[in-house]
């Protein structure tokens, strides 16, 4: 057997045994990170799962992406996105940081849905009615919430 051939072999090997300890690594955490979501037990079903702290003003942008959180996501994750617990999530949460969750997850999720993969409220179904500009508006909003809650 010649060098590049077992480096080859090698490089299959390790690549394989790296994945198969990260899936088996992964099972019962949180998928991608070591993020972990509040323990909700005490808190009564659909009431918030956080205290959103309101900025004192919001841009023009954040203030229409307001709007739109309230015709259209609020339901589910609460006034101010604050979430409603056994419903989803609170998106004021340092698992939705900027670093951790892009805006254009939000777009993702929006328009494709995601399937629960932090907390265990379900998956959440792909929302008609919403383009990308709007759901970008949205992550303003969320976005400016974040800051004022120290998350940045």
């Amino acid at each position: 057997m010649d060098k590049l051939t077992a480096l080859i072999g090698a490089v299959f090997v390790i690549g394989g045994s790296v994945a198969a300890w990260q899936f088996i690594g992964t099972q019962d955490t949180a998928v991608g990170h070591s993020m972990t979501p509040p323990d909700t037990s005490e808190i009564a079903q659909g009431d918030p799962i956080v205290q959103v702290k309101l900025p004192s003003e919001l841009s023009t942008q954040a203030a229409i992406g307001k709007n739109i959180f309230e015709t259209k996501c609020s339901e589910c994750h609460g006034e101010n996105a604050a979430g409603r617990n056994d419903i989803a999530p609170p998106l004021v949460h340092k698992i939705y940081e900027p670093g951790h969750h892009s805006d254009m997850a939000f777009v993702l999720a929006a328009q494709n849905g995601v399937r629960a993969h932090h907390w265990k409220f379900g998956n959440m179904p792909k929302i008609e009615g919403l383009t990308q500009g709007d759901v970008k508006m949205v992550a303003a909003y969320v976005r400016e919430l974040q800051r004022a809650n120290g998350i940045n």
